[in-house]
């Protein structure tokens, strides 16, 4: 074989030619020879010799619903009905102790006055309208009261009106926490959808939905949780 530098003869698959000191391409001079030879560079791979890496592949992950720890299980329907009627009891004595300090107050006396010299044993109807007239003015005073007193109660370092802490019963976010006074007074006044449905469903779904929610609870995304 030649030197393709210098022409020198050279001996056959030789690396280097004696002549120049330059390297010979064997792989071109005699495809017989070795590909390469130590100290040979090797060269440079082209853009279609290149190895094509493909892009990790990263199959989704699912979200992860974080469990709430709540501090109590759920209350149950009798639960709170016995809880409801204990203060509805509760409410029923104070607002007739407030009737009769009123009425022994004022006298009925005071309203006999408003129909003057009509015999006593005959109805009279300015007595009545007058009695009529008293209790209209007391129902806003009521519906005030028993809003304070299930909204301030429910609200504060209890969580639960006297009937629920009776029971061992306490109201609460949807996170186990403890709600403030406007949340406390949706709920309450969420009552009034309540009872709109007919044969109270709506209080009896806390007894079947999953939470034991009742409509007003859904509504103001509250919980009814027993003490354990």
């Amino acid at each position: 074989m030649y030197c393709k530098h210098c022409g020198t003869f050279l001996a056959e698959n030789a690396a280097f030619c004696t002549a120049c000191g330059k390297a010979m391409n064997l792989t071109t001079e005699n495809p017989q020879a070795p590909a390469y030879w130590e100290g040979a560079v090797s060269p440079r791979p082209t853009a279609t010799e290149a190895p094509v890496v493909s892009p990790p592949v990263f199959a989704p992950t699912p979200p992860v619903q974080a469990s709430i720890a709540l501090p109590g299980p759920y209350a149950g329907f009798w639960l709170r009905l016995v809880a409801y009627l204990i203060d509805t009891a509760i409410l029923t004595i104070v607002f007739g102790a407030v009737v009769a300090i009123l009425i022994a107050t004022v006298g009925l006396s005071f309203f006999r006055g408003l129909a003057p010299g009509m015999p006593e044993g005959v109805p009279n109807p300015l007595f009545s309208a007058a009695v009529l007239g008293v209790i209209l003015l007391l129902l806003p005073v009521t519906i005030v009261g028993t809003w304070l007193y299930f909204a301030w109660m429910e609200s504060s370092s209890h969580q639960g009106t006297l009937g629920k802490m009776v029971l061992g019963l306490f109201v609460t976010d949807m996170h186990g926490r403890r709600v403030s006074f406007g949340r406390a007074s949706g709920r309450f006044f969420a009552k009034l959808i309540t009872g709109l449905i007919p044969f109270l469903i709506g209080y009896i779904m806390a007894g079947f939905t999953e939470k034991k929610q009742a409509l007003h609870d859904m509504i103001a995304s509250c919980l009814v949780l027993k003490k354990t």
